[in-house]
């Protein structure tokens, strides 16, 4: 089998994962060349990582030689280089968030679908064994319906430990558009889209002071709400509710759990890919740890670009951490602010399949 070819946008840190798996852990791809606006910045990795060519972001995407276009810049790069991708007539996958605003998001997708090219956007989290377990059990009934949901994201913010934390307290940032790709991927993995939901939101500290070392002492302006609470329903009929926090100092919260008529299933940490799966049935008193036989427990990032290329080259539009997926999240979390700022419900107009269960025979 030939190997699909992928060229990559943005050489930051989150870079270094891909390359590595998409070089070294999956078999049907494999990284051609590298981009970034620091030119030094690419060619070190593409030294690191054995990527034998270094090229400026334009060459990139007009190479006849590159099947597939990795966008990995910062999110306010997320759209225009989406765009340009294309618009070059190749598919793309995209780091989180598909795009800062609900129209681009929107934008994008139907340009897609307007050239018969394939738009993915990450997490790919939920492909991972962990999850991937979650969904083995629902889908066989272990807990019965599912009835409801919880998911919790909280710390104290970033300003403590980034190197440069300015971006989460701007526009774009924030907890839920920083963290809650991956639980709300999660929750649609296991659950199916959303129907409505309602949301509050605050902005709790109007200042933040930077305390890591590049830039101790530095004083940011808030611009975006750091505490952002949702009610879901679920179109499946399931009722969930989310928190994601940048202004709690401790908490005693499960990352998701799954509330069904039979028992309680608790979720791992939907930034991984491995577990703990736990199980509690009816009438049990406890929770007990599940097995976990399914592949892809270790930190594979790059699961989900390797799926679109899969689809890419079987002519099919089945990649499971689709451009719909994301755009369904986008507008989820910017529906929690909307609801909160009108004092509304807010029905979802850009639904998503739920993605099909990965196959566990299935090596990528």
């Amino acid at each position: 089998m030939d190997k699909t070819r992928i060229g990559i946008i943005g050489c930051g840190n989150i870079s270094s994962i891909y390359l590595k798996n998409l070089n070294q852990v999956f078999a049907s791809v494999r990284v051609e060349a590298v981009a970034d606006l620091v030119p030094e910045r690419a060619r070190a990795q593409a030294d690191q990582f054995g990527v034998s060519r270094v090229l400026d972001t334009e060459a990139l995407l007009q190479d006849p030689q590159i099947d597939v276009v990795l966008n990995l810049t910062t999110p306010q790069g997320h759209t225009a280089i989406c765009r340009e991708a294309l618009l070059a007539g190749k598919p793309v996958y995209v780091e989180k968030p598909l795009a800062i605003r609900l129209e681009d998001g929107i934008e994008l997708q139907q340009l897609a679908a307007s050239r018969g090219l394939l738009l993915g956007g990450a997490p790919d989290t939920f492909m991972g064994a962990g999850i991937q377990t979650c969904v083995d059990l629902i889908d066989q009934g272990v807990i019965g319906r599912p009835i409801g949901a919880t998911a919790f994201m909280t710390c104290h913010g970033h300003e403590s430990w980034h190197p440069d934390p300015e971006f989460y307290y701007k526009v774009g940032g924030g907890p839920m558009f920083d963290m809650g790709p991956y639980y709300l991927t999660a929750l649609i993995a296991l659950l199916g889209p959303v129907r409505r939901l309602t949301g509050s939101t605050a902005l709790s500290f109007p200042q933040r002071t930077i305390t890591s070392q590049k830039k101790n002492g530095q004083v940011i302006d808030v611009e975006v709400p750091t505490h952002v609470a949702g009610l879901i329903d679920f179109a499946s009929g399931a009722v969930g509710m989310i928190l994601t926090s940048f202004d709690v100092w401790g908490a005693e919260l499960p990352r998701i759990e799954i509330y069904g008529s039979l028992g309680t299933l608790s979720v791992p940490d939907p930034n991984s890919f491995g577990g703990p799966v736990r199980l509690r049935l009816a009438g049990e008193k406890e929770f007990k740890p599940v097995e976990i036989s399914r592949p892809y427990a270790e930190n594979s990032r790059g699961l989900g670009i390797a799926d679109l290329a899969r689809a890419w080259r079987e002519g099919k539009s089945d990649q499971r951490a689709s451009g719909a997926l994301a755009l369904h999240v986008l507008e989820a979390m910017h529906g929690f602010h909307t609801a909160s700022d009108t004092g509304t419900h807010v029905t979802l107009q850009h639904p998503c399949a739920r993605p099909a269960a990965l196959d566990p025979a299935v090596r990528y």
